[in-house]
């Protein structure tokens, strides 16, 4: 106000000129017929609107992009635990599946075994460090009693070595202090299984001069009392010369795939060892293609030393009437030091005379 006060013509002045300057943009218009006082305020108003919009999209923008993503990490946590859940069910459904297969599987193999047998599942394994033991549920309300033998369709598991109402203890026989009578498939050699504390057993007492070889398989003998004879036990994986028992080392075939469900053997009975069977080695040739023969006539290439030592041994033989592959066992070969240029080529055989014509 001092300020006015003291400069009272001037600011006078400059608001009559201020004034006349709107009056003439009023009235004053731009080659496009647009008025000169609204080109400036377009103009003086320009900067600010295009601030406050830049500022409006950029709030927009984050508000749009939070919202985006707080509704994705939602759906991405709602998808997580959809394929969490289907993974669950589909194990589930896998298990069971795995199961009934088992379960058939036992069904099948008490079909066929003549031994009488009641189906267990393992429910709890025993402690220790080389402790091998396993809890089955059926106990002596199910007619389970110790010393009972323990197997699968696929070989011996172990024994019962104590039995509850409603569970039994079964010792496997990868335990240490397990022994079964077993015999060999192939030469019926005999000795006794022991368990090592790991997933191989041991066939002891197998005299040195006895022929066991990598691959065979050894099955139950019977001698034991426990296990009926000719059940599987395992495949040999490596026999050893020993003073003076061999030392033979067996993959028992009934631990391979886990164990869940088993058998007890209530009422033992003995079967015969399965006959070692070799193994045929024929193999099926297809005949020759039609363009073999004249393929295997058309000239060669150079010939390499093979394939004149090859020629030369063949000469020699044809010189001498002998056929390759099909002389007798003992009879005597043909002299190859002999030069086949010199040996007399064997003569054909006389033809055959044509039979008389009756008239």
């Amino acid at each position: 106000m001092e300020f006015l006060s003291r400069y009272r013509n001037l600011s006078v002045l400059l608001l009559l000129i201020f004034a006349q300057l709107l009056l003439l943009a009023y009235q004053v218009k731009t080659a496009q017929d647009v008025r000169l006082i609204r080109v400036w305020a377009v103009t003086a108003v320009t900067p600010v609107a295009r601030l406050l919009e830049g500022a409006r999209s950029t709030v927009a923008s984050f508000v749009e992009s939070y919202l985006l993503l707080h509704n994705a990490v939602e759906e991405n946590r709602r998808l997580r635990a959809e394929i969490g859940r289907l993974k669950l069910e589909n194990q589930y459904l896998k298990n069971e599946l795995a199961t009934a297969e088992r379960a058939r599987a036992l069904a099948v193999f008490q079909a066929r075994n003549p031994s009488k047998t009641v189906a267990a599942r393992v429910i709890g394994a025993g402690v220790g460090a080389t402790s091998r033991v396993v809890f089955v549920d059926r106990g002596s309300t199910s007619g389970v009693m110790r010393g009972m033998a323990v197997i699968t369709p696929d070989g011996i598991v172990g024994k019962v070595v104590a039995v509850f109402p409603t569970a039994s203890q079964v010792q496997l026989i990868t335990d240490p202090t397990f022994a079964a009578g077993v015999i060999s498939e192939k030469h019926r050699v005999r000795g006794a299984l022991k368990g090592q504390g790991h997933g191989a057993c041991r066939v002891d007492y197998v005299q040195a001069e006895e022929k066991v070889e990598v691959g065979e398989w050894f099955y139950t003998s019977g001698d034991d009392r426990v296990f009926p004879r000719g059940l599987p036990v395992g495949v040999v994986t490596a026999v050893r010369d020993g003073n003076p028992f061999k030392e033979i080392f067996v993959a028992p075939s009934g631990l391979q795939g886990g164990l869940e469900e088993v058998l007890i053997v209530l009422e033992g009975v003995h079967m015969e060892l399965p006959e070692h069977r070799t193994p045929d080695t024929r193999m099926y040739l297809l005949p020759p293609p039609p363009d073999a023969a004249a393929a295997t006539n058309a000239p060669r290439g150079p010939l390499t030393d093979a394939d004149r030592l090859l020629e030369r041994y063949r000469a020699i033989g044809e010189a001498q009437g002998h056929k390759f592959g099909e002389g007798a066992p003992g009879s005597k070969p043909p002299d190859f030091n002999l030069d086949p240029s010199a040996l007399p080529r064997p003569t054909p055989p006389p033809p055959k005379p044509a039979p008389a014509v009756k008239p």
